[in-house]
C-alpha cells in the first residue's frame, strides 16, 4: 500500500504537465484562427473555452506518451507546442484572411472604399462589402460546425505529431506557408463573379461616356455600380458558402498532412 502515495506526485505531475502543453497548442487557435480568435469574444471566454478543449484533448495527447522530467526538456516542448499550434492556426487564419482580401477587393471596386470604418469583427479598418462577407463567413464557420472540424484537426495532430516528439522546421515553416499561399487564390475565387459584373458595368459606362459625353458617368455609374455589386453578392452567397466550407475542410486536412510531413 505503501507505493500508490508515492506515485500519485507524479501522476499529478504527468497531467498537469500534459495539460500546460496541450493549451500551448490550443491557444494557436484563439490568436490567428477563425471564429476563436474574433475580437467579438471576451478574452476571459477564450481562456476558459481553451482550457476546456485542452481538458479535452489532454488525454488523446497523452496516450502511450511518456514526458521527460528535466525542466529544460519540457520548456523545450512548451516552445514546440507554441509553435506548433500558432503555424496551424496560421493556415487556418489565412482563410479569413482570403474572405477579407475578396471584400476589400470589391469595395476598392465599387466605390466603397472611400467610407472604410472599423470591423467589430476583425477590429481593422474595413469598407461593407468585406464586413458583410466577414459577417456571413463567421455565420457559415458556426452553423457548418466550422469550429468543430477545426478542433478534430487539431486533435488528428496528436497522432501525427505527439507530445514528446520534435517536428522539422520545414514542417513548420511549410505549413505557415501553405496557408498564406493560398490567400490571393481563395480571395479571387469569392470575389470572381462581382469582379466580373464590376468589370462589365465599368466597360458598359465607358462606352455611355463616349457616346453620350454631356452625361456625368460618374454620377450616375456610382449608385449603379453599388447595386450592381449588391446584387450579384446577393445571387452568389449561397455560392460562396459552399467554397467557404469546402476551403475550411481543404485548409485543415492541408494543414494536418502538412504537419506530419
Amino acid at each position: 500500500m505503501s507505493p500508490l502515495p508515492l506515485q500519485l506526485p507524479s501522476i499529478a505531475s504527468d497531467e498537469v504537465i500534459a495539460f500546460l502543453l496541450v493549451l500551448a497548442r490550443v491557444g494557436g487557435l484563439f490568436l490567428l484562427a477563425p471564429v476563436f480568435s474574433s475580437k467579438f469574444l471576451p478574452a476571459r471566454a477564450k481562456l476558459i473555452a481553451a482550457g476546456a478543449i485542452s481538458v479535452a484533448l489532454t488525454p488523446i495527447a497523452l496516450q502511450n506518451q511518456k514526458l521527460p522530467a528535466d525542466p529544460l526538456d519540457v520548456t523545450a516542448l512548451f516552445v514546440k507546442e507554441i509553435g506548433i499550434g500558432l503555424a496551424f492556426a496560421l493556415a487556418l487564419g489565412a482563410l479569413g484572411a482570403a474572405v477579407q482580401a475578396a471584400g476589400s477587393l470589391l469595395d476598392t471596386l465599387a466605390g466603397f472604399s472611400f467610407g472604410a470604418i472599423v470591423d467589430p469583427i476583425t477590429g481593422v479598418q474595413s469598407a461593407v462589402f468585406a464586413q458583410l462577407y466577414a459577417v456571413f463567413a463567421t455565420v457559415i464557420f458556426v452553423l457548418t460546425g466550422g469550429d468543430h472540424v477545426m478542433i478534430l484537426g487539431l486533435a488528428r495532430s496528436y497522432d501525427l505529431v505527439p507530445l514528446g516528439t520534435l517536428p522539422g522546421t520545414g514542417h513548420l515553416a511549410a505549413l505557415a506557408t501553405t496557408g498564406l499561399a493560398q490567400v490571393f487564390l481563395i480571395g479571387l475565387e469569392i470575389a470572381a463573379p462581382v469582379m466580373i459584373a464590376l468589370l462589365l458595368a465599368d466597360a458598359a459606362f465607358g462606352l455611355v461616356a463616349r457616346a453620350v459625353p454631356q452625361m456625368n458617368v460618374f454620377v450616375v455609374g456610382l449608385p449603379a455600380k453599388i447595386l450592381v455589386g449588391m446584387t450579384v453578392i446577393a445571387a452568389t452567397l449561397p455560392f460562396v458558402s459552399n467554397q467557404v466550407q469546402g476551403a475550411l475542410q481543404q485548409s485543415v486536412m492541408q494543414a494536418v498532412q502538412t504537419l506530419g510531413g
